[in-house]
């Protein structure tokens, strides 16, 4: 289960009724170590005008932690509220290496190279091997 949901909440979404501050409450409540990781990284953009993206890529510190930030960015529905709300275009590599990017760099060259299967390659390691 990726998400811890109330009963409240539940209940207004079986009726179809829960906007999209309820769901991204609900995932920062239920994913606090994916939340910690993305919220660094659209920080780290915010904090560097001009910057194309910002990144958090310290390993997580047990595989609890690693298996949230999974969850959170292997669902459409989790990834692109966490998206919407920072107002950032989240790219992914090696199960912890999280990027932030404006918007106005998605299709550019700097997001192409870091979602490109080259830049995948270059960012493997022994240690990696495993996650």
């Amino acid at each position: 289960m990726s998400l811890d949901v109330p009963v409240a909440l539940l209940e207004r979404a079986e009726a179809g009724q829960v906007d999209d501050a309820e769901f991204v409450d609900c995932v920062r409540q239920s994913l606090p170590y994916a939340w910690t990781v993305v919220s660094a990284a659209a920080q780290r953009l915010a904090d560097e005008p001009g910057a194309e993206f910002g990144e958090h890529g310290t390993p997580p510190p047990s595989e609890a932690e690693r298996g949230e930030l999974l969850r959170a960015l292997a669902s459409d529905a989790i990834r692109g509220g966490l998206e919407r709300h920072f107002g950032i275009k989240l790219a992914f590599q090696n199960c912890h290496r999280v990027a932030a990017f404006s918007l106005a760099a998605v299709g550019g060259e700097t997001y192409q190279d870091f979602i490109s299967p080259v830049a995948q390659l270059r960012n493997q390691s022994p240690e990696l091997r495993d996650c």
